[in-house]
């Protein structure tokens, strides 16, 4: 460390210490990488590790017979949407990820009763490989792992900008705990900072997934895929706020506000997916559930004298957690919950600009307009291990001490943590469910009195977050038309002209513009951007 510049220089720098930044930041210092580790939030953070659920699942190819028929049912369920070649790697990727796991000493749990049509992934069509992913299990043998690596990790240290140079990323400037700017020279960056849901108030993630990396990430030329398709989550807000509803107990719920004409059917099929898709009629049952505002609508049930084992799970957490049984009576409304889209990139996790990486829920394209269910956590795992070890490659001989010797800028001031509530509050009401032509309109005109104030403030933090908040409304708006995750109230059917991505990239006046990603180019991510060849590495 520089005392007089207060910096340091590492091959690899990885910002986001979730599964996805772990991966990452492992797979960089086996290449032979000196590797720092830095997250917002405490080392272990961001939505693998949100507590507001009672556990990970972990999805993979039930062998190798299987690995093509998974394949095409994530191109089936991201209806258009998802790219090939990102689906095809991450599938093929979750073996030897598992394989990782179980040599690093990390307990990976097994249904007692895999059969159950519960154990069905989230939108699949069949049972596959399962497991679940323990949270305590995975930090034990992954810190340990980290330690021996000699991976230096960086707690609290929140992404302000990347530091380019000739051409190329060269680092980052973060924020510390005491508030100081700290700037981090590295031969590469890999972004692993989450998704979206930091931009909502009603969220199910942790405090720091703040959804910024993307502004960071498009003001240095990478673009965004598939932004538009957020999931949207039935949450808790009584007896307790901010925690996962199990969408497998709908099968046996009453929900007020529910036409009751159709009601069995419709929550029996909703009891089949977590997340909210315009795709199915049962969307029905969430729409009942926005219509109630946000005290959420009253949810009873009528359960069986024995409950399934994935759904006895979750009732005997959920009463060890707070001391009541849900059958006691709750409330729950939509939450925003993980992107299925982000910063696009290839399958080694290149964002096209040289020197610059990402992975996990921060990148998008592996899924499309709707999601597994499980292959949230196997993107973690496979895409960060992949971006690690190229973000190594690319970085052999690039670090250079004068990397970060640059004059170090002051930290930019956090004022407006008021503006910030108001922001979310406000892509609540108009970016969750019922997206319509006018709300949208109306959140651009507010992100632009945001942007004014702020230019005297001078706040990163609000810069990032209007300007991400600003690519996502402007992804929802030129959609125009309902699929998957994706609902527009004033256009509410699937229009068969727009299966495809929408790329986002900034214009020369450094705002976001939407354009569909040509067919021919989402066949072969090599075509999209500038991604380094191996020559170039």
């Amino acid at each position: 460390m520089c005392a007089a510049c207060n910096s340091d220089v590492f091959d690899v720098l990885v910002v986001g210490a979730g599964i996805a930044g772990c991966e990452a930041a492992l797979a960089a210092a086996a290449s032979g990488a000196r590797v720092a580790l830095a997250s917002a939030g405490q080392t272990f953070s961001g939505s693998s590790f949100f507590p507001g659920t009672w556990g990970l699942g972990l999805v993979g190819p039930d062998g190798e017979k299987d690995e093509d028929d998974l394949v095409g049912a994530i191109l089936e369920v991201g209806r258009g949407v998802a790219l090939p070649g990102l689906a095809r790697a991450l599938v093929r990727g979750v073996q030897p990820a598992i394989e990782r796991l179980q040599g690093r000493g990390v307990r990976l749990l097994e249904a007692d009763n895999p059969d159950e049509r519960d154990f069905i992934p989230c939108f699949d069509r069949a049972r596959r490989s399962w497991h679940g992913l323990g949270r305590a299990s995975y930090r034990a043998a992954t810190e340990t792992a980290l330690g021996r690596a000699g991976v230096v990790t960086l707690p609290r240290h929140e992404l302000l900008d990347l530091a380019e140079k000739d051409g190329r990323v060269r680092g980052a400037l973060l924020r510390d705990a005491r508030g100081e700017a700290r700037a981090i020279g590295a031969g590469a960056v890999v972004l692993a900072t989450g998704g979206f849901g930091g931009l909502f108030s009603r969220t199910l993630t942790m405090p720091d997934v703040r959804g910024t990396a993307a502004a960071v990430a498009l003001r240095h030329g990478a673009r965004l895929v598939n932004a538009e398709f957020i999931q949207i989550m039935p949450g808790l807000v009584e007896p307790v706020r901010d925690v996962v509803f199990n969408e497998r107990t709908f099968r046996y719920a009453r929900v007020e506000g529910l036409d009751a004409t159709d009601a069995g059917r419709l929550l029996d099929s909703r009891g089949g997916h977590g997340p909210f898709t315009a795709s199915l009629p049962d969307r029905a049952v969430d729409l009942a559930l926005a219509a109630a505002g946000p005290r959420g609508a009253a949810v009873s049930y009528d359960l069986p004298a024995r409950l399934p084992e994935f759904m006895q799970t979750y009732f005997s957490w959920f009463e060890d957690a707070f001391g009541r049984r849900p059958d006691e009576g709750l409330r729950i409304a939509p939450y925003a919950h993980a992107s299925n889209g982000g910063i696009l990139v290839d399958e080694r996790g290149s964002t096209g600009v040289p020197g610059l990486f990402a992975c996990g829920e921060a990148t998008g394209g592996m899924h499309g307009a709707d999601r597994i269910g499980g292959l949230s956590s196997a993107n973690g795992l496979v895409f960060g291990h992949a971006a690690g070890r190229a973000a190594a490659s690319w970085a052999a001989g690039r670090a250079r001490e004068d990397d970060a010797r640059e004059p170090l800028p002051r930290a930019p001031s956090e004022r407006g943590a008021e503006a910030l509530l108001a922001l979310r509050r406000a892509m609540d009401e108009r970016c969750l469910l019922g997206r319509t032509d006018e709300g949208l309109r109306e959140m651009l005109r507010l992100l632009d009195e945001l942007d004014e104030k702020n230019a005297r403030a001078g706040s990163a933090r609000v810069a990032n977050v209007a300007l991400s908040a600003r690519a996502l409304v402007t992804a929802m708006l030129a959609r125009t038309e309902s699929r998957g995750a994706h609902f527009r109230a004033d256009f509410p059917e699937e229009d068969p002209a727009q299966a495809r991505p929408l790329v986002v990239r900034l214009d020369a006046d450094g705002r976001p513009v939407a354009e569909p990603l040509s067919p021919r180019r989402s066949r072969s991510l090599r075509s999209v951007g500038p991604f380094p060849t191996e020559d170039e590495r």
